[in-house]
C-alpha cells in the first residue's frame, strides 16, 4: 500500500487528518532511493499518519490543499537533485529532460522549488504548523552559499524560505523526534523554558542569540571573501558527528543555529529501515501521467551503503551524507533481493548494488569509527591512509550470495568504483576485480578519475594517474584472459578550478594516448552549493593553500574545454617515409633495366 496522496485514499482509510504531509519536487515513487518516500515510510513505522503530494501546481491551491492541513508539521524538500541543477546545465541553460517527471518533460519543478513549496504552503495555510526543510537542496543551502546560477552569496534557505526549521543530512532519526516532541509539545510554553525541538541533533533553526561557535555573519561574507572561505571551511570541519560542534551565523538580527548532525544510522537501524513496505513503483495517482524514466534504473537496484569517504572536493556527500560509511547487513539486503524476485516485472536481472561508491562496503577505518574523521587529513588524498585497509570480502560474498538466489540472473554494478581502492587491497583486490569483471560488469565498468592533470587534480582532491593506469592494464588482461569484449568508462571533468586549456589537451593526450579513447562523458564543472571546488571558483583562491588559482567563467571557453577532449580526430591514411619512396623509385628502373637487358 502507497502512502496516500489523494482525499479519496484518506476516507477509504479512515485518516480524517494526516500527522504529517511531505511535499516533494519529484513525482511520487515508492522506493528507498527516493527521500521524500523513505522518510515517510520511517514516519508511518513510527505510528504517525503521512501523506505525500509531489510537484503540486504552484499556481493555485488545487494540489497544496488536496490532503489538507497536518497536525504536526509540512516537510518539505526539492527532490532527489538541487532544482536548479535538475532545471538547468552547467551552462545555464534549461534541461528539456527531467527523469523524475512523469512523461519526462520538465515542466513540473520549479526553480528553487524549497522556497516555492514553502511559499506556496503559508499562501494557502495561514496560519499553519511549523514547516521543516529536508533533502539535497536545504541540506547543502543551511548556511549562507554561493549560488552559482545568481552569481551571488544567498543567505540561509531558512532565511529565504521563512520556514521555522531544518532537518540536514539524511534525517532518519531526527525527523521521528522532531514528530515525537511535536506531538507533546504544549501550544505555549513558558518564556524561559528551553524549547525542546532545539536540543535535536541534526536540525537548524532561527535564533535570537548565537550558540556554540559563531561563523562570520552573512553581511560580512557577501563583502569579503577572505572571510567567506574562512566561515565555509570552519562549517565543514564540523559536519561529522563524533566532534562537531554547533554553529551560528548572524543574518542582520537574527542567528541561523545548527545542531551538531546527528550521528550515523548504526546497521541495526539500516536494516529496519530498507525492511519497510516499499512498493518500489510510481503511485497510481502520478503513474497514469506518462512514463518516469528513473524508475528504469531504481526499481530493481539495491541501496547497501551510505556516505563516502573518498571528499573528492567538488562532491557534496561529505555535506550531505557524511564522510564515514556505514553499511545494512548481508541478511537485510538478501531478504530485500529474494522480495525483489517474487515482483510480476523483474526480469532476473539487479541493475545496482552499491551507493555512492560501490566498493566501499563493508569496511571503515576503525580510528574513524571510535573517534569520528580526522581533521588533519583525508582517507585517500593526497596518499591512502596506511589506517585504512580495505577489504572487498564482504561484497564479494553478498554478490556470490544474491547471485545464487532463484528467479536472479545476473546482479550489476553500475554505481561506480574506487580503482585504488582495489589497488590497495593487497589480499582480496584482485579476487575482487576479477569476480566483477566476470560477472557484475554489463559490458563496462565506470571509474571517474576526472582529469589526469597534477596541479587540477590536486584541486579536486583526486589521486594521480599511476593507479589508474595499473588499474586499466590489470582489467585489460583479465578481460583478454576471460575472452570477454568489456571496457572501462571515464568520467571527467572540463573548467574546474585551476583548468585551462593547456590542462585540457594535456588531457586529451592522456587519453589518446594511455587510455586509446576518445572520451564521451566529459562534463562541465558545475559550482553546486557547499563544495570545496564551488569555493574555489567563487573566491579564485585555492582555501587549502590560500593562493590564486585560474577560474574560467566565460561559458563559451568551458564549451572549448570540453570539446578539446570530445572532439574525434581523423586518422589519415600513413604516408611512407621519404626514404621508402626513394627505395621504390630504385626498385623500379632496376626493374626497367632487367627488362631491357633481356
Amino acid at each position: 500500500m502507497f502512502l496516500p496522496t489523494t482525499r479519496k485514499e484518506l476516507d477509504d482509510r479512515g485518516i480524517d487528518r494526516l500527522d504529517v504531509i511531505l511535499v516533494t519536487g519529484d513525482t511520487y515513487i515508492d522506493s528507498p532511493f527516493m527521500g521524500a518516500s523513505l522518510i515517510g515510510r520511517v514516519l508511518e513505522s513510527k505510528g504517525f499518519t503521512v501523506g505525500i503530494i509531489a510537484q503540486p501546481d504552484t499556481d493555485n491551491d488545487r494540489d497544496i490543499s488536496r490532503l489538507g492541513e497536518p497536525r504536526l508539521f509540512w516537510g518539505i524538500t526539492g527532490g532527489a537533485v538541487d532544482s536548479m541543477v535538475a532545471n538547468y546545465t552547467a551552462s545555464k541553460k534549461w534541461r528539456k529532460r527531467d527523469d523524475y517527471t512523469p512523461g519526462g518533460e520538465n515542466t513540473r519543478r520549479p526553480d528553487r522549488a524549497v522556497i516555492v513549496y514553502t511559499n506556496l504552503v503559508r499562501r494557502f495555510f495561514k496560519p499553519t504548523v511549523p514547516i521543516v526543510l529536508g533533502g539535497i537542496e536545504a541540506s547543502l543551502r543551511r548556511i549562507a552559499h554561493y549560488d552559482f546560477w545568481s552569481n551571488k552569496i544567498r543567505r540561509s534557505i531558512l532565511f529565504d524560505s521563512k520556514a521555522d526549521y531544518i532537518l540536514f543530512g539524511m534525517a532518519h532519526a531526527g525527523i521521528v523526534e522532531l514528530a515525537r516532541v511535536l506531538d507533546k509539545r504544549p501550544e505555549t510554553m513558558p518564556a524561559d523554558t528551553q524549547d525542546p525541538v532545539t536540543q535535536i541533533p541534526g536540525l537548524g533553526y532561527i535564533a535570537k542569540t548565537p550558540k556554540g561557535i559563531t561563523l562570520p555573519a552573512y553581511e560580512a561574507v557577501i563583502k569579503d571573501k577572505d572571510l567567506y572561505i574562512q566561515s565555509f571551511k570552519t562549517f565543514y570541519d564540523n559536519t561529522d558527528p563524533m566532534h562537531a560542534r554547533p554553529l551560528s551565523q548572524a543574518h542582520a538580527d537574527r542567528f541561523l543555529v545548527l545542531n551538531p548532525p546527528a550521528h550515523f544510522s548504526t546497521t541495526k537501524e539500516m536494516d529496519e529501515i530498507h525492511d519497510l513496505n516499499f512498493q518500489r513503483n510510481v503511485h497510481p495517482y502520478y503513474r497514469a501521467l506518462g512514463h518516469v524514466q528513473a524508475m528504469d534504473t531504481i526499481r530493481f537496484s539495491i541501496p547497501t551503503h551510505y556516505g563516502c569517504y573518498g571528499e573528492c572536493n567538488f562532491c557534496a556527500i561529505t555535506v550531505h551524507q557524511g564522510r564515514t560509511v556505514r553499511w545494512r547487513s548481508k541478511n537485510s539486503i538478501i531478504a530485500e533481493a529474494k522480495k525483489m524476485t517474487r515482483d510480476k516485472d523483474f526480469k532476473g536481472y539487479i541493475f545496482d548494488l552499491g551507493g555512492p561508491t560501490a566498493n566501499m562496503y563493508g569496511f571503515e577505518c576503525e580510528k574513524k569509527l571510535k573517534k569520528g574523521a580526522c581533521t588533519h587529513r583525508r582517507c585517500l588524498f593526497p596518499t591512502p591512509c596506511p589506517s585504512l585497509s580495505p577489504d572487498h570480502g564482504p561484497q564479494m560474498d553478498l554478490l556470490n550470495e544474491i547471485s545464487r538466489l532463484a528467479g536472479v540472473k545476473k546482479v550489476f554494478l553500475n554505481s561506480g568504483i574506487r580503482h585504488d581502492l582495489i589497488l590497495m587491497d593487497k589480499q582480496k583486490g584482485q579476487a575482487y576485480l576479477k569476480q566483477v569483471t566476470a560477472e557484475h560488469v554489463s559490458g563496462q565498468m565506470k571509474l571517474a578519475p576526472e582529469h589526469c592533470a597534477p596541479g587540477v587534480l590536486a584541486l579536486m582532491g583526486k589521486p594521480g594517474m599511476d593507479s589508474l593506469v595499473a588499474f586499466k592494464h590489470q582489467f585489460d588482461s583479465i578481460c583478454k584472459t576471460l575472452n570477454k569484449k568489456q571496457y572501462l568508462t571515464y568520467y571527467l571533468i572540463a573548467a574546474h578550478p585551476g583548468c585551462t586549456v593547456r590542462e585540457m589537451n594535456e588531457l586529451k593526450a592522456f587519453t589518446q594516448n594511455e587510455l586509446h579513447i576518445t572520451p564521451e562523458q566529459v562534463q562541465i564543472f558545475t559550482p553546486t552549493p557547499s563544495t570545496f571546488s564551488t569555493l574555489m571558483y567563487y573566491t579564485g583562491i585555492d582555501p587549502f593553500a590560500m593562493v590564486p588559482v585560474f577560474v574560467e567563467k566565460d561559458p563559451r571557453a568551458k564549451e572549448r574545454q570540453k570539446q578539446i577532449v570530445t572532439r574525434k580526430t581523423k586518422r589519415r591514411a600513413p604516408t611512407p617515409p621519404r626514404q621508402n619512396r626513394n627505395q621504390d623509385k630504385v626498385s623500379r628502373q632496376g626493374k626497367k633495366l632487367r627488362r631491357r637487358k633481356k
